[in-house]
């Protein structure tokens, strides 16, 4: 078995993302980064995540010798290792995933999720970035949050248990993620939200709207139309509305 990736710890910098390519830049080997707080925490699309002291803001930085291929799936395995994080210190919570990586329960998000790439080859490199809400979220956030502390965590429990969590539950699903996708997506399947519910998706200026079928052997989300046709999606936002 490997050795540990070693973990870099930083006290507030401007996201763990954008470090981990300047670490790129200047050489690297396979590597946590570790924020207290972040001043430019970003999700998908750019979008701001704010960033406050008292939660976890990570990157699991590493080479990929599965190139493309896997890193296509680390959206996926990021947000299962994130839901198992939730069930390990909030046994209670319903937590379920918004296609393809949002981590909610009840409609509220609990962690950001950024994967980011580049190289080619033997240098090809992947940047998991992943924030988990420990403390009540701020009331400027941009969309509903929640926290683990909100969904019954142990009052006390420090950061750094749930970061250790993190670490080895993201290891164990980058495993499952590299020897195909066949279990991840049976797992992520399982805790999808919205799936055989109505739902709209909408990229750029188009908008879909149709019955969540399944997830494709590509991560690719199925949609039923109302013409009863199938429509297979591979970038979207996705919507959905009260049932």
């Amino acid at each position: 078995m490997s050795e540990p990736w070693p973990v870099y710890r930083m006290g507030v910098i401007d996201s763990t993302n954008t470090e981990a390519k300047r670490r790129v830049a200047a050489g690297f080997h396979d590597q946590w980064i570790v924020a207290d707080q972040q001043t430019a925490g970003r999700g998908r699309q750019d979008r701001q995540w704010i960033s406050p002291a008292g939660n976890v803001y990570t990157t699991a930085m590493f080479r990929e010798p599965g190139g493309l291929q896997v890193a296509l799936r680390l959206p996926f395995a990021a947000a299962l290792a994130v839901t198992d994080v939730v069930l390990e210190h909030a046994p209670g919570a319903d937590v379920r995933v918004k296609w393809p990586n949002d981590v909610r329960i009840d409609r509220r998000k609990v962690s950001g999720i950024l994967v980011e790439t580049g190289g080619a080859g033997a240098d090809f490199w992947i940047a998991a970035g992943m924030g988990v809400n420990l403390v009540p979220p701020p009331e400027n956030v941009t969309q509903p949050a929640t926290s683990l502390h909100e969904l019954g965590m142990r009052p006390g429990t420090p950061a750094e248990a749930v970061f250790s969590s993190l670490r080895e539950a993201f290891m164990r699903r980058l495993q499952q993620a590299r020897s195909g996708f066949a279990g991840t997506r049976v797992d992520w399947l399982a805790r999808a939200e919205a799936l055989g519910q109505q739902v709209q998706v909408r990229a750029g200026e188009t908008v879909a709207e149709g019955i969540f079928e399944d997830l494709e052997d590509d991560g690719a989300l199925l949609l039923r139309l109302p013409d009863g046709s199938r429509r297979t999606i591979r970038a979207g936002e996705i919507e959905i509305g009260r049932s």
